[in-house]
């Protein structure tokens, strides 16, 4: 017995909604429209658990870690791309890819991260090419014996910091190459691991060490056409749980004082605190920001996105702010315990179908009720939004993408996992 609906049984409990949210004054063609141009930039690195191809291999630190052994890890760049084809083949809309350092490849020869240059990134690009994906970037400063001190741009070694300044300035180069061979800009994103796991003596030199190597990464100017940077924060993690230099503060202050992107990380302020609040704020001084959208559970800040409460409200901002063309949405999480493909997938369609709910709001008409002072008919409206059969839009949008609808998700990814990725032992 077939569970699935049929595309009838799909067309018509869409055209049903359609007509529930005319009467709210919602236009949901134009919605799905609007999404379907909405580019999500995936983790490259949720395919393999952050392990990347260097071929001096070694140990994930930096406060770094995936729990689970689930079969099927990607073993190389080759099938990396293939797991990633078969991702992008469930998502609705084109979307953009972001890569660490680490992936790069270099034909079996120990490359140091400092010597890093585009030709080792070539088949990433020819690859984005062909499959029409823009490629965003980010410098690998962990999994090095050079962060074993848990220090890399902060550090106290002048040696220890060239040796990072120089990574980094590698990677922005790259980041060039990409937006130049692709036609649309790349996001560099700067993030370093650097803290202390018990309350420093000195808060003040960490940071003040990391703003003279950011100086020095970022003195050469690059074409925003070509690249855009950002930095991101964090308040604590493993090893740096007292203590971290590159704090939310410390790098919204850098971002607006060097015009560049903030990158607001879902899983990286308290446990209890949410971004989406923070969106409005740091748009009214900087032009663009970064998202990396994630779940934290407990300390944990890493788990496979789903449409909660959180990312709701994360879409709302964006669409209710008219931010849409001013944020970048990117993906950050890594789960070994379940299908690496499903993680990649669930992720981005719950991230999607947040910003669809979003653009299915009468927007205009929750300002006006707002601006008149009607906050109980402005309250009720919210909840009554609850109701509205967004899922019958987003069922729609994805048939009409040509995409698979519901669990029809699973039986492609079953059927890949038998085909794919239980040949890898």
């Amino acid at each position: 017995m077939d569970h699935h609906p049929s595309d009838r049984q799909i067309q018509a409990t869409y055209d049903l909604a359609k007509e529930r949210y005319v009467q709210m004054g919602v236009d949901t063609d134009r919605a799905m429209a609007t999404l379907g141009q909405i580019a999500l930039s995936l983790h490259c690195w949720q395919g393999d658990d952050v392990g990347g191809f260097e071929t001096s291999g070694g140990e994930l630190t930096g406060g770094i870690a995936a729990t689970g052994n689930y079969p099927g890890k990607a073993r190389n760049a080759d099938e990396l791309r293939r797991d990633l084809d078969m991702a992008y083949s469930l998502i609705p809309g084109r979307h953009r890819l972001n890569l660490h350092a680490i992936y790069a490849e270099t034909g079996g020869k120990t490359v140091e991260r400092t010597e890093l240059r585009p030709e080792h990134f070539a088949r990433w690009v020819d690859w984005a090419k062909e499959k029409h994906h823009g490629l965003d970037f980010n410098p690998t400063c962990f999994s090095h014996p050079l962060s074993a001190s848990g220090f890399t741009l902060a550090s106290h070694d002048p040696a220890v910091r060239r040796f990072w300044i120089d990574h980094c300035i590698a990677c922005r180069k790259i980041g060039e190459h990409f937006g130049q061979q692709l036609g649309t800009p790349c996001v560099t994103n700067i993030w370093i691991p650097d803290g202390f796991k018990d309350t420093p003596a000195d808060r003040k030199t960490p940071r003040e060490l990391l703003k003279d190597s950011l100086d020095k990464i970022l003195a050469e100017k690059i074409d925003p056409r070509h690249n855009r940077d950002a930095v991101e924060g964090k308040l604590f993690g493993l090893g740096s749980e007292s203590y971290v230099v590159g704090s939310h503060e410390f790098y919204l202050g850098y971002a607006i004082t060097h015009r560049l992107l903030l990158c607001l990380d879902a899983g990286h302020f308290h446990p209890t605190e949410g971004i989406a609040d923070k969106i409005s704020s740091v748009l009214t001084y900087l032009d663009e920001i970064l998202l990396h959208v994630s779940r934290g559970v407990r300390w944990d800040s890493d788990h496979v996105v789903v449409l909660s409460d959180d990312v709701a409200a994360i879409a709302q901002e964006i669409v209710r702010g008219g931010f849409l063309d001013r944020v970048h949405i990117g993906l950050d999480y890594f789960d070994a315990s379940i299908n690496r493909v499903a993680a990649w997938v669930i992720g981005a369609r719950s991230t999607l179908k947040a910003l669809l709910v979003a653009l299915l709001e009468p927007s205009d008409r929750l300002r006006e009720l707002e601006i008149s002072g009607d906050y109980t008919a402005r309250l009720a409206l919210l909840e009554d939004l609850k109701n509205m059969p967004s899922g019958a839009v987003w069922d729609f949008h994805c048939l009409r993408q040509g995409m698979p609808v519901g669990m029809q998700v699973m039986d492609k990814i079953k059927a890949y996992e038998e085909q794919e990725l239980a040949r890898r032992v």
